[in-house]
């Protein structure tokens, strides 16, 4: 099973931008489509959104579109979150997951294995 850690999360100032990183352990990260989550204070996990096996597909959570760009690179094993014009309301704690199923990585039950997170204060 893969094992995933994220980085890259810390305070920022609103409206500039953050790149988050998920590194995977094991040979198989590149079967995986990964998706990313935020747990905002006092709220369930939601989904962000999520990349193919390939990097070739994406797609977000429609409250997520145009600020939010996910990518891969199997040779490194990672996938990146990219966010731009960040808001105060983005902050929380951003996991990412692994899915066997492209078709279900909008679903945090779905997911086969998660990150611990890494948080993300976003300051007005």
């Amino acid at each position: 099973q893969v094992q995933l850690q994220e980085s890259g999360g810390g305070l920022v100032q609103a409206g500039g931008s953050l790149r988050l990183s998920c590194a995977a352990s094991g040979r198989t990260f590149s079967s995986y489509a990964m998706a990313w989550f935020r747990q905002a204070p006092g709220k369930e996990r939601a989904f962000v959104g999520a990349i193919n096996w390939s990097g070739g597909s994406a797609f977000y959570a429609d409250s997520e579109k145009g600020r939010f760009t996910i990518s891969r690179d199997n040779g490194r094993n990672t996938v990146y979150l990219q966010i731009d014009r960040l808001k105060p309301e983005d902050t929380g704690v951003y996991y990412c997951a692994a899915h066997r199923l492209y078709g279900s990585s909008r679903s945090a039950a779905a997911a086969d294995a998660w990150g611990q997170g890494t948080l993300v204060t976003v300051s007005s």
